[in-house]
């Protein structure tokens, strides 16, 4: 069986940046262990696959080169812009069905699309997890669990200079471990996101930490708009919004290739 593949640098205006995403579109579903498998083999952060429903609506999955996951921002961008360039798709705005309920994307200002994704606030915790620290090899200002554990320190450069131990980090029992602190050169904050745990041990921009970090950030600089910058190595922007209980992420997408793989 052949099946056509994409891969798209997602919240990235050029090639070479941004997080890359493979997108696998499909008539139907295949067995989960045949996408488990094509998205340990494609070896990315996130192999999104997406069928058509026969409202003009689609569901969607994502698989890490480890597990399945209930919610990716990136892929899901990525999911868009094959829609929107290369799959002829006119709408105003795409809705996927996911584990995480309704998520629309829309075509924004600049060649840009937004996704429209549930706001997941974190709240403040004081005990340090198993594994934190040693992982981390820093000590952050303020916990903060969601469904990933969010460590704020007080510079860009703390966030930086992270060199995290993979094998102490796995420890840590949350999907994901993000440092976040202010930003500068126009962006309100920034964050590097580590999902060892995931298969992931650095992600290079990370949609779904958004929905976590743009809730507290936004209560804590009093604004709704924000601009959000990841400095993994490859580094990405996302202009949010926190509307009510919903989170908007703008962000650019190109296309690095297409081709088709075999089953």
């Amino acid at each position: 069986m052949l099946l056509p593949i994409y891969q798209v640098d997602a919240f990235s205006d050029r090639p070479f940046a941004g997080n890359p995403a493979a997108v696998c579109p499909l008539t139907e579903w295949l067995p989960a262990a045949t996408m488990q498998a094509i998205a340990a083999e494609n070896n990315l952060a996130e192999t999104a696959f997406f069928v058509p429903k026969p409202d003009g609506e689609f569901e969607i999955r994502w698989f890490t080169p480890a597990v399945e996951v209930e919610l990716c921002g990136h892929a899901t961008l990525a999911s868009a812009h094959v829609l929107y360039r290369h799959l002829g798709f006119t709408g105003a705005e795409i809705v996927f069905h996911s584990k995480s309920g309704p998520l629309r994307v829309s075509q924004a200002e600049a060649g840009m699309l937004t996704l429209d994704f549930p706001a997941r606030p974190p709240h403040p915790i004081t005990a340090h997890p198993d594994g934190l620290l040693d992982g981390l090899r820093a000590t952050p200002l303020q916990l903060l669990a969601g469904p990933d554990l969010v460590c704020v320190f007080a510079t860009e450069a703390e966030v930086r200079a992270l060199h995290p131990d993979m094998a102490h980090l796995i420890k840590v029992e949350y999907r994901a471990v993000i440092a976040t602190a202010p930003g500068s050169d126009g962006a309100d904050f920034v964050s590097r996101f580590f999902g060892p745990r995931v298969g992931v041990p650095e992600d290079p921009v990370t949609g779904s930490a958004h929905t976590t970090l743009v809730p507290y950030w936004a209560e804590r600089l009093g604004k709704l708009h924000l601009h959000a910058r990841q400095v993994s190595a490859r580094s990405g922007d996302l202009w949010c919004e926190l509307r009510g209980e919903r989170v908007l992420m703008s962000g650019h997408a190109v296309t690095y290739l297409k081709g088709e793989i075999t089953v």
